[in-house]
């Protein structure tokens, strides 16, 4: 299929791009599915108490089971004393299992949520960036003529580093490559802005 290419003067060009990409069936079930993985894997599970084996000290039970008056208690590590176990409290990032994404599933999800930004109008594809943009001045600009101030930017690494210092100040504006954005970007941004070469850098990646 083909797509409509901009270059930074507004002149506009086609190119051929995968349909498996770009009009693919949008799958939305498979979408929330991996958004909920990638969430669940994101979230910091640091905080960790001491479960009562895990207290140290003896085991010695602290006085005789009957005839004392007290309460039957085994040690001094039990959740009930100061200084003790906590009982189920929170048991750190290792006690808990990290959702697995399939290769297949990142895939789709991807070629569903850049069907999706096609359909709606929210992809735009410039030609590669030939030159060195240094002043962020000049890049809020082209940003603001093109409306793309709340955008994804996925470039091929030439481009990148044209224009990453002078955009990477720019707010709701996130500048990365083909291998580092996942489907909770392309849903977090409103649209999605490519290059001529990171649409091919695309397509060796998920076809």
């Amino acid at each position: 299929m083909k797509i409509e290419k901009l270059n930074l003067n507004g002149k506009k060009d086609f190119m051929e791009v995968p349909e498996k990409i770009f009009s693919a069936k949008i799958n939305k079930t498979l979408i929330n599915n991996v958004l909920y993985k990638t969430n669940a894997n994101f979230k910091g599970r640091h905080a960790k108490t001491k479960q009562q084996n895990e207290v140290s000290g003896p085991t010695s039970k602290i006085y005789a089971q009957k005839g004392t008056g007290n309460a039957r208690h085994a040690s001094r590590k039990a959740p009930i004393f100061v200084g003790g176990g906590v009982a189920h409290g929170p048991k750190g990032e290792l006690a808990y299992k990290k959702r697995k994404l399939n290769r297949s599933e990142k895939k789709l999800s991807i070629a569903s949520l850049m069907s999706d930004k096609k359909q709606n109008n929210n992809l735009i594809v410039f030609s590669d960036f030939s030159s060195e943009i240094k002043k962020t001045k000049e890049m809020n600009q082209i940003f603001k003529r093109f409306e793309i101030l709340n955008s994804l930017i996925i470039l091929d690494k030439i481009s990148k580093s044209k224009i990453e210092k002078a955009a990477r100040n720019i707010p709701n504006v996130k500048i990365t490559d083909v291998n580092h954005f996942s489907a909770f970007d392309l849903v977090k941004f409103k649209k999605v802005v490519l290059t001529e070469s990171s649409i091919k850098e695309l397509e060796k990646r998920y076809i």
